[in-house]
């Protein structure tokens, strides 16, 4: 398996930056008119952009490459070729709309080296991406450009789509030529002069834009600002929002996949400016680039809402208006239209979950007035009562947390989420009648919900109010998470008995004697690291550091599972929303904590 770094800006991500050679695979960008992202690539040979090191026209191999990411997000690396050594550093600036690509060779002979520096480009593919990728109708024109005074690579329909442009020094050549199919391959290099010991590095900037005049700027902008003054301010807002954790392995866990989750499960589009919310903007997530209510909500916001609540409060403000109107709908696109039909209880109440929590940890009352908050509430709860029982106070579900089809249609966890909403509206509007429904539903969950078998009740997965019910867990959202949302004590006997029979060896799930033994499902079966998570958050945070230590995940980035022997990745490569339920699950639970 592949091993990738990852990292991007609002506008930028790239999901793809090999750690065998330092090539980018792929670089992506949301945009509003396409409902989703585009993909740059290179062809199946080569790849979109490639550092070279040349002496005497011959190329040498970079080896021994060792990697790390400063300040958790911006990956760089060392590297030798031949008798240079060669520092690597990939930045996307905070708020630009480009990046800066620097490769630093340092001459560690005794003798004087003169050496090419280049970067070449290929530009085969563009790609839509939403869930699948496929071709994008477009031509790609090659324009030498005075704005760059160099050339920009601009995709074309019946009017400019958006523009990729360099901006080379002037000691920097520049090549760009453009073969039969439409692929443009080009090459930015610098002739370096070095005597013994001695260092220099070469920046390769690239902007991007709507078309030419503003990708072209856009690498001018940076160029203005520069590589150290854009490096500064960058790490300034990472370390801004790093959180401390009393053991460094799990720390860097945390961090990385909170600043991988901020910039992945979120992002701006080019071409509107808007934020927008999604799975993950790596085409190798399964369903990359969709918006899921309870994704964003109940597992990436809480982790985004701890790094930059300005930012958190900007995201409600896009989920209760451009997404309102399909609330509660299985998987829709960035701009709030249905892509995926089907109802789901949990995506309905997550809205007002990450609302409550918004509020409990800022006190902007204030917001909580504002008529559009006011306006979803009602929306939400006329939508919560055209799914309620005729006689009953619990609340069916189509779809499962999972997405697959139910076996009965009144879930526990689902209805605990329900009762968490109505209890918390019923406060903050001071709603009698709000407490009173939760309170209903509470009572209709240990009538209905909590079965009994050999003397011992437990809460069923789901039931059909007929007598028949099944014993069963999700990681996407577990009973394991009841005492999470305060619906009751971890040290209940219905809830113990409960954590019992899903983490029983007779469990299909349950993995219990694996090396990792954490729940999975029929989704994937394998332990999924929502699991982990949820078990950190339920108070069983040893075990769950214990399986954390064991698991790569997808190169230390939260994937959908790992392989229950290995902790390797074994299904949902790049999973941002998921990578903020972890980050926050570390934070909530072990920040500023001593373990045993």
């Amino acid at each position: 398996m592949e091993h990738y770094q990852v990292t991007g800006n609002e506008y930028l991500s790239f999901p793809t930056l090999r750690q065998t050679d330092a090539a980018i695979e792929g670089m992506t960008f949301l945009y509003m008119a396409a409902k989703g992202m585009i993909e740059l690539k290179g062809d199946a040979g080569t790849p979109f952009l490639r550092p070279e090191i040349s002496i005497g026209g011959r190329t040498l191999a970079l080896t021994d490459l060792h990697w790390e990411r400063s300040h958790y997000w911006i990956p760089c690396f060392t590297a030798a070729a031949g008798e240079l050594k060669i520092r690597g550093t990939l930045l996307c600036p905070i708020g630009s709309r480009g990046f800066f690509y620097r490769i630093e060779v340092e001459n560690i002979s005794d003798a004087h080296v003169s050496c090419g520096v280049s970067l070449h480009g290929c530009w085969a593919q563009t790609l839509h991406v939403v869930n699948e990728s496929k071709p994008v109708n477009a031509r790609v024109d090659v324009v030498e450009s005075n704005w760059n005074h160099s050339f920009v690579m601009e995709a074309r329909g019946t009017f400019p789509l958006f523009a990729l442009a360099p901006i080379p020094d002037e000691a920097m050549t520049s090549k760009v030529n453009q073969r039969e199919g439409g692929s443009v391959w080009f090459q930015l290099e610098r002739l370096c002069m070095l005597e013994a010991g001695q260092s220099q590095a070469v920046e390769y900037i690239f902007g991007l834009g709507y078309e030419e005049v503003a990708a072209a700027t856009s690498a001018k902008e940076l160029q203005r600002q520069g590589y150290a003054n854009m490096l500064c301010e960058t790490q300034a807002w990472l370390i801004n929002r790093e959180r401390t954790l009393r053991d460094d392995d799990l720390q860097t866990m945390c961090n990385t996949n909170m600043f991988f989750s901020f910039f992945f499960s979120s992002g701006r589009t080019l071409d509107t400016e808007e934020l927008v919310l999604m799975t993950s903007r790596s085409p190798r997530y399964y369903v990359s680039c969709a918006y899921w209510d309870r994704d964003s909500l109940l597992w990436s916001f809480p982790a985004i809402l701890m790094t930059d609540p300005e930012y958190a409060k900007e995201i409600l403000r896009h989920v209760f208006t451009r997404q309102l109107r399909n609330v509660g709908v299985h998987s829709r696109y960035i701009d709030g239209t249905v892509l995926e039909p089907g109802f789901e209880l949990d995506e309905l109440c997550a809205p007002i979950i990450a609302l409550e929590k918004y509020l409990s940890a800022t006190g902007d009352i204030s917001f909580f007035a504002e008529p559009i908050i006011k306006n979803a509430i009602e929306y939400i709860l006329s939508v919560l009562q055209s799914r309620k029982h005729p006689s009953t106070a619990l609340y069916e579900t189509f779809l499962m947390p999972t997405d697959d089809m139910n076996v009965y249609p009144y879930l526990t966890y689902d209805n605990v989420l329900v009762w968490k909403i109505l209890r918390d509206l019923g406060h903050r509007l001071q709603s009698d009648k709000l407490l009173e429904q939760a309170e209903q539903v509470k009572q209709a969950i240990a009538e209905h919900c909590v079965k009994e078998e050999k003397g011992e009740r437990f809460y069923c997965w789901s039931t059909d109010l007929n007598g028949n019910y099944d014993t069963y867990d999700e990681p996407p959202g577990s009973l394991l998470l009841l005492p999470y949302y305060g619906f009751c004590d971890s040290g209940e006997a219905v809830y113990r008995a409960t954590v019992k029979k899903i983490r029983d060896p007779r469990y299909p799930f349950s993995f219990a004697g694996s090396p990792i033994a954490e729940i999975g499902c029929a989704h994937a079966p394998h332990p999924w690291v929502l699991s982990v998570a949820n078990s950190l958050l339920s108070g069983n945070e040893q075990a769950a550091v214990a399986n954390l230590r064991k698991m790569d995940m997808d190169n230390g980035i939260a994937c959908e599972s790992v392989h229950e022997d290995t902790g390797n990745c074994a299904t949902g490569e790049a999973f941002a929303t998921c990578a903020g339920f972890l980050a926050y699950a570390l934070d909530h639970v072990l920040g500023n904590k001593d373990l045993a």
